[in-house]
């Protein structure tokens, strides 16, 4: 009885309480998709495109611009489609596809950051063996570990869900398939289903982000102790952080938003969800253009090459 009565079909229904002003929320979100497929694309295009951007830290900086670009194709398309045609059905198949893309891609910009990291601690701390330490053959050694991690939990959240019966409702109130989402539709015990999200939580971002701050605390211990010399190699660190900030403030916004959901709007812990993926996809590929100087000149010279007006004004 319990597989027979087990909803099939889901409605994506997020923002629903601004009722006949949902439309205009595809003009806010159709921006920010183009600004983060026009940023991240430019990024990546400038990075393969120059060889003299060929090293491991602008590589890992075109891998955080393939995530950041692939992060929003996965879920706002038809995020924008619901907002003007009220397009809000879903599977029950495409919305676990489509949970796994999100959850997959969304780890890998944590895990991208240790990478970053650990790039940034062997560049200061040990410049004589950095591209040593960086060549492919040794660096998988730190890539292979977070990349099984990352596919066991996430398929393991994914796939748990999957099994569960969803009797107790088919709308929710989200704009895309989020994990808890889906979980709070289901009838019976979902105990198991909060243990594994609590500790993919823990053992991806949370972990990441402990590893991250252990490492710029060296990295700045070595930095005070060496003078003047590892501050001008201390700038891309500063990047680095004001993006670790930025994701990590986010992320605890929409965490928060939903340890407190009795006393927020729906709509606030919508939107909170959907700019923790959103919003970094966006920010990033814009604060290392303009952070990054060799990634900054290279930008300029392709616009100017693109666009022959901009020679005037730039």
């Amino acid at each position: 009885m319990e597989n027979v009565s087990s909803h099939k079909h889901f409605i994506l229904d997020g923002f629903s309480e601004l009722g006949a002003l949902r439309p205009v929320l595809f003009i806010p979100f159709f921006i920010m998709f183009i600004v983060s497929m026009s940023a991240n694309s430019l990024l990546l295009y400038v990075v393969i495109s120059q060889r003299s951007l060929h090293s491991p830290m602008y590589i890992l900086m075109a891998g955080m611009a393939v995530v950041d670009l692939s992060l929003p194709l996965f879920f706002v398309p038809n995020m924008l489609l619901s907002f003007l045609f009220g397009w809000r059905g879903i599977s029950l198949t495409g919305c676990l596809v489509q949970m796994h893309f999100i959850h997959f891609a969304g780890t890998f910009q944590s895990t991208l950051l240790v990478w970053m990291a650990l790039d940034r601690y062997f560049a200061i701390c040990t410049p004589l063996y950095y591209h040593e330490h960086m060549a492919l053959p040794k660096f998988l050694k730190f890539i292979i570990p977070f990349v099984v991690r990352n596919v066991l939990l996430v398929t393991l959240l994914v796939s748990l869900a999957g099994t569960l019966s969803f009797c107790a409702g088919n709308v929710m109130n989200h704009c895309f398939c989020e994990h808890m989402a889906l979980v709070e539709l289901a009838c019976g015990s979902t105990a198991i289903n909060n243990l594994v999200g609590l500790l993919t939580v823990f053992l991806i971002p949370v972990a990441d982000f402990i590893f991250i701050a252990a490492s710029y605390v060296v990295i700045f211990s070595s930095v005070l102790k060496s003078g003047r010399s590892g501050v001008k190699a201390l700038h891309t660190c500063i990047t680095h952080i004001v993006v670790i900030t930025v994701s990590l403030t986010i992320a605890l916004v929409a965490f928060l938003s939903y340890r407190i959901s009795n006393g927020l709007p729906a709509a606030i812990r919508v939107f909170t969800s959907t700019m923790y993926l959103l919003f970094p996809s966006c920010f990033n590929p814009i604060i290392y253009g303009i952070r990054t100087t060799e990634i900054r000149q290279h930008i300029l010279k392709t616009l100017t090459c693109w666009f022959p007006i901009l020679r005037r004004t730039l």
